[in-house]
Formats: C-alpha cells, sequence, structure tokens
C-alpha cells in the first residue's frame, strides 16, 4: 500500500513540473505591439478607423482585449492570424508557435498618445506611440440627401458626401478674392485624392459664373502632384482653370460645376491563414468644389475719356514696317501691347482720327498671344494696321498712346508709342489730290435790253420776295423748337435706351446671326447674352451693375408681364450659359437658341405693349 501511495506521488509530482515547463515561457518567447492607420492612410485622423496589432510567439495564453486605448475607442478584438515552424537541429526538432490579434480602433480625440507595455504569460510588450489629427474637410456624418449625393458603406467605413470626403475632395480657388471691374482673375479647381488609382474624371454640369465674361484655359496638369494639406499628403492634380473678368460691381458668386470621379477603393480584411489582405473595388463618386465669393470694386471716377478698358499693367509700342513710301501704295505699321491683365479686352485709339488725312488707314488684323499664369495673365497683343499714302511729301504719324487703369497703384496711367516722320515719293497712277480751279473774269458787258418798261414795280412789293426771307425764319424757328424737344426727350438717358432696347437688341441678334453662320460657338452665345441682358437692362432701366436674375424677375412682376413670360426668359438665359460650356453639338443647337431668343423678344415686346406706358 505504502509503495503505491509513493508511486503515485513521485507520478503527480513528474506531471505537474511538465505541465508547469510547458506552459512558462521560454527564452524565445515575446510579445510585440505595432500601429497601423486603416484603409491605406498615411496617417491617422480624428474619425478615422486603425488597426493595433498584438504579435506573441511561443506564449500559449492569449491577451485580453484592451479595456481602453488612450485618444481612442476599441471597436473590435480577433485573433487575425496564426502559423508555425517546425526546426531539426541535429536530429532534435523544436517547433515555434506564432499569433496575431488585432485591435480595430476608431480615433475620437486628437493628440499625441502611447499604449503599453502590456502583460502576456508573463512576457511584457514594447510600447507604442501615435498621433491623432485633425478631421479632413467634409468628414461629417451624412445626411440622407439622395443618392447622387452621398454613399455610405459599411458601418465602420467612410461615409462620402457631396463635396467629397477625406480622400479624394475639390478645392475651387481664385486668385484674388478683391479685384475691379474688368481685372482678369483665374479660377482653378484642384482635385485632391488618397485613391490608389483614379480610372475617370468627367464634368456632369457646368460653373456658373455670375457678372462674369468667362474664357477657358486648356492649362491644366498632366501629371499628378503630391500636396499636403491639413496634415495629411494626397496626390493632387487642377482639372479646370478659367480666366474670369467682372462685368460688375458688388459680391460676385461662383458656383463650381459637378464631378464624376470614378477611382478603385482599397479595402482591408484579415485572413486566418494569410494575415491582412486588401483587395482593390470600383468607386463612382459625385464630387462639387467649395462656392466661391469674390469682391468686386469699381474703376475710380472720373474715367477718363480715352480710357481703353485694360486693366492692368501695360506697355504699347510701336514698329514700322516699311522704309520707303510710294503714293498708292499700301505699308504696314504694327502696335503692340505687353503686359499682364485684360490684354484681349484692350481697343486702341482710331487710327484715321489722327492720322494725317494723306495717309488712308484701314482695318487692322490682330495678333493675340496670352499666357495663363498660377495668379494673373500675361502676354502680347499686336494691331497690324494697314496705310495707303494718297499723296507725296512729308508727313508725319504721330504717337498713340492708351489709357489703362493700374490695379497696383490704383490709378490711370497712360503708355506712348513712337511717332515717324516719313517722306512719300510720287508713284504711278494719278494722286488723290485736290486742284485748284483758275477762276477767268469776261469784262465784256451784257448788252442792254432796249424793251423797257415804265411801269416798272420794285420786287420788294411782292409775295414771293417776301416768301423768300419767310421760310427760312419758319426752319430756323422750327429747328429750334426740335432741337429742344429733342434735348428733353434724351435728357433721361435710361428712358432713350428703354425706347431703343428692341431695335439695340435686334443688332446684337444680326451680329450674333453671322457668327452662328460662321460657326463661332463661343461668340455666338456671348451675343446672345449681351442682347438678352442689355435688352433686358434698357428696357425695364436697369443700370448694368444690379442686373441679376432676382432683380430682373422682381421687375418684371412690378410691370405685370405674365409669370410664364418672366419664367420662359430666366430659363433661356441658364439654357444659353449651359449650351455655351457644353460639349459642342452642331449648329443646330445654336439655330434653336437664335430662334428661341427672337420668339422671346416678340413675345416681351408684346407683353409690355399690354401694360402701362415705360
Amino acid at each position: 500500500m505504502k509503495g503505491k501511495l509513493k508511486y503515485l506521488i513521485i507520478s503527480l509530482f513528474l506531471l505537474v513540473t511538465v505541465l508547469d515547463s510547458f506552459g512558462a515561457p521560454s527564452s524565445n518567447s515575446s510579445v510585440t505591439l505595432s500601429v497601423s492607420p486603416g484603409r491605406g492612410r498615411r496617417e491617422i485622423s480624428k474619425g478615422d478607423l486603425f488597426y493595433i496589432t498584438i504579435e506573441i510567439k511561443d506564449i500559449e495564453n492569449p491577451p485580453e482585449k484592451p479595456s481602453s486605448v488612450p485618444g481612442a475607442k476599441v471597436v473590435y478584438f480577433d485573433r487575425t492570424g496564426q502559423w508555425s515552424t517546425f526546426t531539426n537541429i541535429n536530429g532534435k526538432t523544436s517547433q515555434s508557435i506564432s499569433n496575431t490579434y488585432t485591435v480595430t480602433l476608431r480615433a475620437e480625440t486628437e493628440g499625441e498618445y502611447k499604449f503599453g507595455p502590456i502583460s502576456v504569460g508573463g512576457v511584457t510588450s514594447n510600447t507604442i506611440s501615435y498621433a491623432i489629427g485633425a478631421p479632413m474637410p467634409d468628414q461629417t456624418p451624412a445626411r440622407s440627401q439622395g443618392p447622387n449625393n452621398y454613399r455610405q458603406s459599411s458601418s465602420n467605413g467612410p461615409t462620402y458626401i457631396g463635396k467629397g470626403d477625406g480622400n479624394l475632395f475639390l478645392r475651387a480657388e481664385v486668385s484674388q478674392s478683391s479685384a475691379y471691374v474688368q481685372q482678369a482673375i483665374i479660377y482653378t479647381v484642384k482635385l485632391y485624392s488618397t485613391y490608389e488609382a483614379i480610372k475617370f474624371i468627367g464634368a456632369t454640369a457646368s460653373p456658373k459664373f455670375d457678372g462674369f465674361v468667362v474664357e477657358e484655359s486648356k492649362d491644366i496638369s498632366t501629371s499628378l502632384e503630391f500636396e499636403t494639406y491639413n496634415g495629411k499628403t494626397y496626390a493632387t492634380a487642377i482639372i479646370a482653370r478659367y480666366i474670369i473678368f467682372p462685368q460688375m460691381e458688388g459680391s460676385l458668386k461662383i458656383t463650381g460645376n459637378t464631378y464624376t470621379v470614378s477611382v478603385d477603393e482599397r479595402e482591408y480584411y484579415h485572413d486566418p491563414f494569410y494575415g491582412n489582405l486588401s483587395v482593390a473595388k470600383p468607386l463612382q463618386l459625385n464630387v462639387t468644389p467649395n462656392e466661391l465669393t469674390v469682391s468686386i470694386k469699381g474703376l475710380p471716377k472720373p474715367i477718363p475719356a480715352d480710357f481703353s478698358g485694360g486693366v492692368g499693367q501695360f506697355s504699347l509700342s510701336s514698329s514700322l514696317q516699311d522704309q520707303s513710301f510710294i503714293t498708292n501704295q499700301a505699308s504696314s505699321i504694327i502696335y503692340s501691347i505687353e503686359g499682364k491683365g485684360n490684354l484681349k479686352y484692350i481697343t486702341l485709339p482710331d487710327l484715321q482720327k489722327i492720322y494725317p488725312p494723306e495717309l488712308e488707314v484701314y482695318t487692322p488684323s490682330s495678333d493675340v498671344n496670352i499666357k495663363v499664369g498660377r495668379s494673373d495673365v500675361s502676354g502680347n497683343v499686336k494691331f497690324d494696321y494697314s496705310f495707303m499714302p494718297l499723296e507725296s511729301g512729308n508727313f508725319k504719324i504721330p504717337e498713340v498712346s492708351i489709357v489703362y487703369f493700374n490695379p497696383t497703384t490704383q490709378k490711370y496711367e497712360r503708355s506712348v508709342a513712337e511717332g515717324y516722320d516719313i517722306h512719300v515719293k510720287k508713284g504711278h497712277g494719278s494722286e488723290k489730290s485736290q486742284t485748284k480751279a483758275s477762276l477767268h473774269f469776261n469784262p465784256d458787258l451784257l448788252p442792254v435790253n432796249s424793251k423797257l418798261s415804265f411801269e416798272h414795280r420794285p420786287v420788294v412789293y411782292s409775295f414771293f420776295y417776301w416768301l423768300f426771307y419767310l421760310i427760312p425764319i419758319v426752319l430756323i424757328l422750327g429747328s429750334y423748337f426740335f432741337y429742344q424737344s429733342y434735348l428733353e426727350t434724351n435728357a433721361d438717358i435710361l428712358s432713350v435706351k428703354s425706347k431703343k432696347a428692341n431695335k439695340m437688341a435686334r443688332k446684337r441678334l444680326k451680329k450674333a446671326y453671322t457668327y452662328m453662320v460662321a460657326s463661332d460657338r463661343e461668340s455666338f452665345y456671348d451675343e446672345i447674352i449681351r442682347s438678352l441682358w442689355g435688352y433686358i437692362g434698357d428696357k425695364l432701366k436697369i443700370p448694368t451693375s444690379e442686373l441679376s436674375r432676382d432683380n430682373i424677375n422682381g421687375k418684371l412682376a412690378m410691370r405685370e408681364i405674365p409669370d410664364d413670360e418672366i419664367n420662359n426668359l430666366i430659363t433661356l438665359i441658364d439654357d444659353v450659359e449651359f449650351e455655351k460650356y457644353s460639349p459642342q453639338q452642331g449648329e443646330s443647337e445654336m439655330q434653336a437658341i437664335y430662334d428661341r431668343t427672337i420668339s422671346m423678344m416678340n413675345s416681351l415686346e408684346e407683353a409690355f405693349k399690354k401694360t402701362k406706358t415705360l
């Protein structure tokens, strides 16, 4: 009995020793902590998911789920990987077992934090450090706005809202938020993305520039660049750039257009055998850049009478192409304007009025070379004038100057081009000079008529004699009263414009028709817009600075114009602006717009006649 008891005690002792040695950590046991941002991000931002990985080696006991992690909320905890290794040295086989556990967390508070150390099976881990930054733009909870405005993935995934999310969004910028009327402003739209692949970018609507003349620039990005924004690195590209010229004073609003962007979204998951894996999933987003408001100031008063329309910094120079001149043979002189600003909208003085009458000047041809920079428009415009000497002799080509407004100095400045003295030789053909006719006096007296009458009646007694004086007096008085009536009628400029509104609009439409025939879409739609705005502004006596859709709507309603006419007018203006920036469809849509414009003006003219007189 005693032998059996002794044997049992020895067996239990050996069993406990073996079990204790098996559960105790070996010299190779370790616990390692690491942290990684989620969904391909390079940094952790407030609201993001991120992961803390716990890797234990040769320890049988699992780690405990962390009850709290500084700056974050524990979302999920599970074992995400396991693998074994076997080694054989001198016939002795050993096994090493590693397990990976992942803590999924959501960043809640900005700051710099530390986590660890933790202890697993008597082995202490390292300590990790991580930082939580500010949230990305527009990374706010999405409201139910319809399928085109947001897409929401899984409960732990990102939310995509109208203007983008932290991974992809658009930023609109202007070169300056305060400018003068006609001053060139650069409007750019930049794409920011952290997605690995962008497959398609397409505009689904046109931007709206209320109160601006717009020119689209082709100077956009051809490759991606990297930029740090709000502490996060993005791949960026300028996808649209416009040159805009304000036409009126006040706060003018710019509404960005909507873009459809197709990208590959990287989704991560954990496999028990292969560890962390990811897969690319196609995703389509509708994103819109932020709206902007630009403060526009009017040009200082008084505006010089010879103001060229230029706003910027310019210099004018001249170049005479020929050195010898012959009558009735055309020569050329080039005027070049260089600088920064609204180069395309500068006009030169009428050379026909300042050149000698012996030099006949013809309409010039122009060559425009401009470059759109990040904050300005620069380049040059050349005007090539042909002129023909009509007479031989020495003549003076006068200096030519332009007056422009410099926003930097806030003053009107003048640039003068050089004049020239030329000698014109007589060429083939007759000169177009006036010759003085020779006057001759014939001293011979006329013969006397012998049939004289003694009953001669003086002509002063005749009715026709006084009628000869009465008619000029009546004409002078009539002209005087007519002139006074004309001055009174035209004293009110707005009333005059209102009466001639239809006539002026018809002239613009004729010009638009020529552009339509020439397939010049941009000039056609510009002229249609001018005719519509000009007609309504003149008809309602609204100054250009106060023209807006809301103002026109209210004024027409006060004039008792039917609502359907008002709505048709506003719709037509919107359609014209949309067609201008939409892809070219051919001449059919220009003809449709032209017909609708004529119909609209006829309809409004009839409606005005039915209401009270202006």
